[in-house]
């Protein structure tokens, strides 16, 4: 008797990360926006500053506004992206009503630039046009799937809210680290908090953590030492 597991579809996709692929993209944003902007504002203040009032006032400054305006960002793009997909679908509707045979043949020819043969792309699509035209359509003429649909509010929340946890850490490191050499000790957390949160982004998605780390830590260096440059130059010690 053979004890070997059944592969279903469903358990053939929980194996893989693509479904995750929306929310984990606007997460990791956020949180990687919050850190970086948030900290890059505080160094910046704090090359131009000796005390720690105006670095605190700034940093959360930064958070609030930085919070609201990922997440409104997030929402009214992600709402565009939907907007143009319902309307794509509706035109999709009327176009099914008014010439079914072209419809189909559109259908039969992308399965036949697939690779199916003629015969058998004709076939395929008269089947899944008796099942569900529309469905058919929306996924293989428009490229609309269930994983690529956006949800604005889910990710107008995950962005202000991992924008929001991402802008807390320098906070915190600005709040308890000395107030001397505090660009250091801001660009030393920041740098830390950046790995892990590529270590964590790149095993939640199933990707490479070295390059995810390499690529997060880079481009936060770039931006905390071009505003501390900003800081030093423009900057009047209060």
């Amino acid at each position: 008797m053979n004890n070997k597991e059944i592969i279903t579809i469903d358990n053939y996709l929980d194996s893989h990360f693509i479904h995750r692929s929306n929310w984990l993209r606007a997460a990791v944003l956020g949180a990687n926006d919050g850190i970086i902007s948030v900290s890059s504002l505080a160094i910046g203040v704090a090359t131009a500053s000796s005390e720690r009032a105006p670095i605190v006032l700034a940093t959360l400054a930064g958070l609030v506004a930085g919070a609201l305006s990922m997440a409104a960002g997030e929402y009214v793009s992600v709402s565009s992206q939907t907007d143009t997909e319902t309307a794509d679908i509706e035109r999709e509707k009327k176009e099914l009503l008014e010439m079914p045979e072209e419809e189909l043949n559109i259908l039969a020819q992308i399965y036949e630039r697939r690779g199916l043969k003629k015969e058998t792309a004709m076939q395929v699509a008269l089947e899944l046009t008796e099942k569900d035209a529309l469905a058919a359509h929306v996924r293989d003429e428009l490229g609309i799937t269930e994983i690529s649909q956006a949800n604005p509010i889910q990710a107008a929340i995950a962005s202000g809210a991992a924008f929001t946890v991402g802008g807390i850490l320098p906070l915190v490191t600005v709040l308890f680290a000395p107030i001397v050499g505090m660009p250091y000790w801001l660009y030393a957390f920041t740098l830390i908090f950046l790995i892990l949160l590529g270590i964590v982004a790149a095993k939640t998605g199933g990707s490479n953590i070295k390059k995810a780390v390499v690529r997060i830590a880079i481009w936060g260096t770039i931006a905390m030492g071009l505003s501390a440059l900003v800081g030093y130059i423009f900057g009047v010690k209060v």
